[in-house]
This record gives structure tokens, C-alpha cells and sequence, in this order.
């Protein structure tokens, strides 16, 4: 079936405005350029950085231009290639990262072939398109506070004890996953109403973060935490380093500010015990590949909050911003409206 010229999407085209601020276009279909290749989209998955981006916070880099079609994380099937793309065939069902190019919200998407994986029948479009970058989020947290995942070394050296905070979210619901895999004690911070949902997860202590304890990051066993990855906004470094271990640790910050990179020099240069490594995730295939392989095996399990048609991408985008989903939130693309 030939590709057509023109596609559905929804763009924005200035900084701000929120979900009012997207728009629903008919725009041509993209061409995919050299080691790039053109997706049919089924589902995109919506990260807080979508909207961040939005908000102006990476201004005047991101996005390149407007109007922007925004979301990163793809997965579809393969239609078109760009030159020199030898490793899929159209239709190969996949799944990639598109970022910071996006291009999520529409009805065909141009993604690197360098950062696209296949997507086993094992692995729904929905599920897929939650992998990229939550879950290679919460993967290169834990790995930036010393958690090893090679079996020959897990649990030889490195942490033990690790504390996810805001465990029910995106990026912390994996976490909490892929540090039991790593055979680690977790202790997790969320709310009162999903406190059930995380130690469904795996989480062998749970905190209400609205509690005093929770609120301290005091572990109900009285436990120090020789690793902490913070997915939740707004904790402080001071908090954190309250609740490292004396013998020393390292917390990963997935939202940090300014003043974390600053914070994070000065204790390289004093040797402090105590660390602060801010995560500005980086996309690696081989992780993705990792991560979609656990996904097939069940090892790995994405949790929906809600899906939306793109038809209401804007409802989908407002949920995102109110920041109290539990597990991620997808548009689904190509199907009844």
C-alpha cells in the first residue's frame, strides 16, 4: 500500500500554552534522510521532557523550529529507508527514540535507524513505544549509583540498598524492576493510593512520601540506602545525602537543575563519600535492545496508565503535566478514533 503525501499530527508552534497550545494539522508526510527511516506509527509514548520542551526549559535549543510535531518515543512499522539503511526491510515492526527531532503525534514519523529496534510479537506496540526512554531512564540511574546488571558481577560489588523515589511513575516503575533484577533491596517512595501497585512491583518497603517518615526518605527498617535513584522533582541534594549510607553512595538524579551539575563537580574534586550524579539520559540501542528482550521475556513489565487516539493527543498531554499518572501514558495511532 503506497504511502500518502499527506498525514495527520499535532504540532505546536510557539513556547508555552500547554495542551491548548497543540494543534491538529494535515501536514505532508516526512521523507526519511541518509541512516534515517520512515515509520507507519502505531503508538507514541508522552515523557515529561515533551512538555518541558514546551514549557520553554531547553529554550532557545529545543525545538529546532515551528511548528514542532513533539514525542520521541516511536513504535510502528517500517515503510520507507534512507540511504545507506541495510538492517530493516518495510514492514519490520519496530521500536525507536526520536529525540529531540519528535515526531511522535502523527501518522508517520521519520526515526535514526542507529537508535531502532525490533519489536518482538511478544512486545504490543503499546508496551514498546513505553520502553525508549523511561526505561533506559531508570537503567542509567541505577547504573550511575554502581548497580551492575552483568551476572557474572551483580551483587559481587556495588550497592545493595537502593531508594527509588516516585516509584509509581514512568521512569520509577521501572526502576524499581530492573533493581530487584539486579537482586538489590528497594525501598520506594510514592502515594498512599499506589502503595499496593509498588510492592506489586517488587519494592520490599514502600513509603507514603506525604508521611514524615516518607517524606525524610526514612526506610521503615531503619536502613541507610548506599544508592538512591531519585525520579521524583524538587528533592533536594540535602535530603538525599541525608539518607546515603556514612560509608558513602551515590544518588542519580533523573530532573535535575543547574545546581546539580555544580554540586556534582565540587564533590568530584573533594573526593566526598557522598555523590550526586544528575542524569541527562543519553540514548543507547544496546540498552534499548536489552530492554525490549526483558519486555519479551515478561522480566520486564510496562504499566499503561491511560491511552488516548490522537484525535485527543491534548487530553493525553494534560494528564502528563499533572504529573500523577501511575506507570506512562500513550497515544495510539492509526486506530478508531
Amino acid at each position: 500500500m503506497a504511502t500518502p503525501r499527506t498525514m495527520k499530527a499535532v504540532q505546536y508552534d510557539k513556547y508555552g500554552g500547554g495542551a491548548e497550545g497543540l494543534k491538529h494539522v494535515e501536514v505532508p508526510v516526512p521523507s526519511p534522510k541518509k541512516g534515517e527511516v520512515l515509520l507507519k506509527m502505531e503508538a507514541a509514548s508522552i515523557n515529561p521532557i515533551d512538555w518541558k520542551i514546551q514549557k520553554g526549559m531547553l529554550r532557545p535549543f529545543l525545538p529546532g523550529k515551528f511548528p514542532f510535531t513533539p514525542v520521541g518515543d516511536l513504535a510502528g512499522e517500517v515503510v520507507e529507508l534512507g540511504s545507506g539503511v541495510t538492517s530493516f526491510k518495510p514492514g519490520d515492526k519496530v521500536i525507536s527514540i526520536s529525540f529531540p527531532s519528535g515526531g511522535g503525534l502523527a501518522e508517520y514519523a521519520v526515526a535514526p535507524a542507529a537508535l531502532t529496534v525490533a519489536r518482538p510479537p511478544e512486545v504490543s506496540a503499546v508496551e514498546g513505544a513505553c520502553l525508549p526512554a523511561a526505561a533506559s531512564s531508570a537503567l542509567q540511574l541505577l547504573k550511575a549509583t554502581g548497580v551492575s546488571f552483568d551476572e557474572k558481577t551483580s551483587g559481587a560489588t556495588g550497592p545493595k540498598n537502593v531508594l527509588v523515589t516516585a516509584a509509581s511513575g514512568g521512569v520509577g516503575h521501572y526502576a524499581v524492576q530492573l533493581a530487584k533484577l539486579a537482586g538489590l533491596h528497594v525501598t520506594a517512595t510514592c502515594g498512599s493510593r499506589n502503595i499496593a501497585f509498588v510492592q506489586g512491583l517488587g519494592a520490599d518497603e514502600v513509603l507514603d512520601y506525604k508521611t514524615p517518615e516518607g517524606a525524610a526518605l526514612r526506610s521503615p527498617s531503619g536502613r541507610k540506602y548506599d544508592a538512591v535513584a531519585n525520579c521524583a522533582a524538587g528533592v533536594s541534594w540535602p535530603a538525599l545525602r541525608a539518607a546515603l549510607s556514612d560509608e558513602g553512595g551515590t544518588a542519580a538524579d533523573v530532573t535535575p537543575g543547574a545546581r546539580a551539575a555544580i554540586t556534582s563537580l565540587l564533590q568530584k574534586a573533594t573526593l566526598a563519600k557522598k555523590r550526586l550524579a544528575p542524569l541527562m539520559m543519553t540514548p543507547k540501542r544496546e540498552e534499548l535492545e536489552w530492554l525490549v528482550d526483558l519486555a519479551r521475556q515478561g522480566k520486564l513489565r510496562t504499566v499503561v496508565d491511560s491511552r488516548y487516539p490522537l484525535g485527543r493527543a491534548q487530553e493525553a498531554w494534560a494528564k502528563s503535566v499533572d504529573g500523577h499518572a501511575t506507570g506512562k501514558i500513550v497515544v495510539e495511532i492509526g486506530g478508531a478514533e
